[in-house]
């Protein structure tokens, strides 16, 4: 049997394939709650530059969102996917690949839903390994072969392991809560908010910059939080089902599923999902939380074929 590599072997200058996952998961938890620090600061700081009683108001949400995201995410997330609770009986083959999945993994068994969605997709969420859930589509399970179904669910496990499913949902609601107070600030702005007698033109450039600038800069970070966990869950999935090849062509099936039926979920929460599930058209490109289907597809092979060449002993 090969043994595992530990550097890159297809002269693409990138290490994915025989990096240390320890290593790096401990990084990536580490810079993702960096970014989280840096959404709640966004947060505040919105308060302090409108001024008066806001930035009071705005560390009240921040310190809300913060504590609602631990003990809820998981909630928010399922009940906005409209999934429900997917018994053993109703599905004893998916139960019984996570449950050996989540074995080999050393994770306690998490809970099951579906998404009445035909999109293939999925993700999960949960505080920690102990709460976590697991969501698949109606399209994930009716449309891929189960091989691609347990490459996708091994992905969604190593989220689980890699324990980045509460700050990705930490930082889906308050990038949610940037986008809603910037549109609540634009409706104020539009519609009477100028009368305000005790409104300085400082407060007034604060309000236009929270509008623009505000949901500009939170998806950006989000961007940053959801593209080195979607890379992170690569990998460590591919190391725990053996081989990347399974998740490889689940990606490829799932990048077609949704292009072909994009599903029209709270932009804040997309990043949640394996794939995305919003449209690809306009603006949306630039500010895309997934990286591009095309390199996770290529580190995948690339693993695969760096195991290989790996010499045995």
């Amino acid at each position: 049997m090969g043994s595992r590599p530990d550097g890159d072997t297809n002269g693409s200058g990138q290490h994915w394939p025989r990096v240390n996952i320890s290593t790096v998961s401990l990084t990536t938890r580490l810079r993702t709650w960096v970014l989280v620090a840096a959404l709640t600061g966004l947060l505040v700081s919105i308060g302090v530059v409108i001024g008066g009683g806001f930035l009071y108001i705005f560390v009240g949400i921040a310190v809300l969102m913060n504590v609602v995201g631990y003990w809820f995410s998981d909630r928010i997330a399922l009940s906005a996917s409209r999934a429900q609770p997917l018994s053993q009986d109703e599905a004893p083959e998916l139960h019984r690949i996570v449950a050996e999945l989540a074995s080999r993994a050393g994770l306690p068994m998490p809970r099951l839903y579906l998404i009445p969605s035909e999109q293939p997709n999925a993700f999960a969420t949960g505080r920690n390994p102990k709460h976590a859930v697991v969501a698949v589509t109606q399209g994930l399970v009716t449309q891929l072969p189960v091989e691609q179904v347990r490459g996708v669910l091994a992905h969604e496990l190593a989220h689980v392991r890699n324990r980045d499913i509460l700050v990705a949902s930490v930082a889906a609601m308050i990038a949610g809560a940037i986008s809603a107070i910037a549109n609540i600030l634009q409706f104020s702005f539009l519609f009477g908010g100028g009368d305000d007698e005790d409104s300085g033109p400082l407060a007034w450039i604060g309000i236009l910059a929270a509008i623009i600038i505000g949901p500009i800069a939170a998806a950006l970070l989000q961007l940053g939080v959801s593209r080195q966990r979607e890379y992170l869950a690569d990998a460590t999935a591919a190391q725990l089902l053996g081989e990347g090849r399974p998740l490889a062509e689940a990606l490829e099936s799932l990048e077609r599923g949704t292009q072909a039926l994009p599903i029209p979920v709270n932009p804040a929460t997309a990043s949640l999902y394996i794939a995305n599930p919003l449209p690809r058209a306009g603006l949306a490109t630039l500010f895309a939380t997934h990286p591009p289907m095309a390199e996770r597809i290529r580190r995948l092979r690339a693993y695969d074929g760096s195991l290989a060449v790996a010499p045995t002993g």
